[in-house]
């Protein structure tokens, strides 16, 4: 019956292609404007790290004077001072934890014909790798013992590998790295979250470090941070702080399997600030948050707010053109009133009636969403060409193709609900008289 219906709807729809193709614009019109700005939140408002987000957690204290302080509403600093990553990082209370910060490091290759460059770096311990659950290509990350040894050992991205020794294995070689001589012992793999939730300071999209050195050794190398820094007190002025000083500068993240586990840690740096009141550091009441990888994207507002915007009035677009084709619907089904009649008075039901002009509806959302899904391709693709970070990443992945489709369906069928309804209350006898 539904094939039936199915050819019954072609039939109706070649008959008025003006009519036709209107409703099939007007659907096009409304997908194509949604999905494009539907599908840039939905890679912006993403899970970075699909089934391990939930486990990651970003550790923030307060160790500053009480100047501004309002009891209940002052947050803890965005980032952690030297002394308290260290502290926190040494007491090992996370399954794993990792301190770090980032920069930029001057690259000198071996090969003659490249000129030296900066390289985006993470400074950071040797759980950043598998706690992020970053994936290697050759290789493998450094270990605790290169931490406390100071070494002198690097991780590369795959893009870095490729522009310094092409597509070959590079592990073991030497890397000078802002004067200093570091040996590759691990190349990345494909691994590019998005957000770059770790450190939303620097970037938020669609960067990711060629250069991944230990804390330890780019300190003790010189290699300086280049990001946010937050001073106190008599703290300086945040100007490549030393580690005595009173500033915040390093993201400290730890990894905490279950609930429990985070509410013990939360607990944990409660006790820790306890303390270092009592040691005179800390100055104000305990003042800690610990929030996990999707609550830490929220607080920041990761998603530009005009994104949300535009979500918002291509929704409102789509449904000004779902109810023009309601109207171009009633009118078509309306001036099929003798053949509907006919067929009421050969034994068809009302209910038959109905399926076969949401058929009918239906096949318009279809044609209407091939078209919207190549008006959503063509406006990604003027998205692409913007000046925002987050540009390249607008691109239409199997979800978004098949929300495109459903979405089409779905909205042709709500068009297409009244209309049909009207349709099927016409009493046959008056149009058999009239005929």
């Amino acid at each position: 019956m539904l094939g039936y219906y199915f050819d019954l709807a072609l039939r109706s729809l070649r008959r008025n292609k003006v009519l036709t193709a209107l409703m099939v614009l007007a659907i096009a019109l409304g997908i194509g404007a949604s999905m494009t700005t539907l599908t840039v939140l939905h890679v912006l408002s993403g899970d970075p790290l699909p089934g391990r987000s939930s486990t990651l957690y970003y550790a923030q204290v307060d160790p500053r004077d009480m100047n501004g302080y309002l009891p209940g509403k002052s947050q803890p600093m965005y980032q952690m001072s030297w002394i308290d990553g260290m502290n926190l990082l040494r007491a090992k209370r996370a399954d794993r934890q990792a301190l770090m910060t980032g920069g930029l490091v001057a690259v000198q290759p071996h090969n003659t014909m490249l000129d030296p460059f900066y390289e985006a770096a993470r400074y950071t311990t040797a759980d950043f790798f598998p706690m992020f659950g970053a994936p290697f290509e050759y290789g493998h990350a450094w270990n605790a013992s290169d931490d406390e040894a100071h070494a002198r050992v690097v991780v590369i991205s795959a893009a870095l590998n490729d522009k310094l020794f092409g597509e070959t294995d590079s592990t073991g070689q030497t890397l000078r790295l802002s004067g200093a001589a570091f040996r590759i012992v691990g190349v990345l793999g494909n691994w590019h979250p998005n957000p770059q939730f770790y450190d939303l300071l620097r970037k938020s999209y669609d960067e990711n470090e060629g250069v991944y050195v230990p804390l330890s050794s780019s300190q003790d190398v010189g290699i300086h941070h280049d990001g946010s820094v937050d001073c106190w007190g008599k703290g300086g002025t945040g100007i490549n702080p030393d580690h005595a000083s009173r500033c915040a500068w390093l993201q400290f993240w730890v990894q905490l399997d279950t609930p429990a586990e985070a509410a013990v840690y939360k607990t944990f740096l409660i006790h820790y600030s306890e303390q270092q009141n009592a040691l005179g550091r800390f100055q104000r009441p305990p003042n800690v948050q610990l929030r996990d990888v999707m609550q830490w994207l929220d607080y920041n507002q990761v998603v530009p707010d005009d994104v949300r915007l535009q979500t918002w009035l291509a929704f409102g677009f789509l449904l000004v053109c779902l109810v023009n084709t309601m109207g171009l619907m009633l009118a078509k089904f309306m001036r099929r009133a003798g053949e509907l009649g006919v067929r009421r008075a050969l034994g068809a039901s009302k209910r038959s009636l109905f399926a076969q002009l949401l058929v009918e509806s239906g096949v318009v959302g279809l044609a209407g969403g091939i078209g919207g899904l190549l008006l959503a391709l063509l406006g990604l693709w003027l998205v692409r060409r913007q000046p925002a970070e987050y540009a390249p990443l607008a691109h239409l992945d199997p979800t978004m193709l098949l929300a495109t489709f459903l979405l089409a369906l779905g909205a042709s069928l709500l068009a297409g609900l009244l209309p049909a309804w009207r349709a099927c209350q016409i009493t046959p006898a008056l149009q058999l008289k009239s005929h």
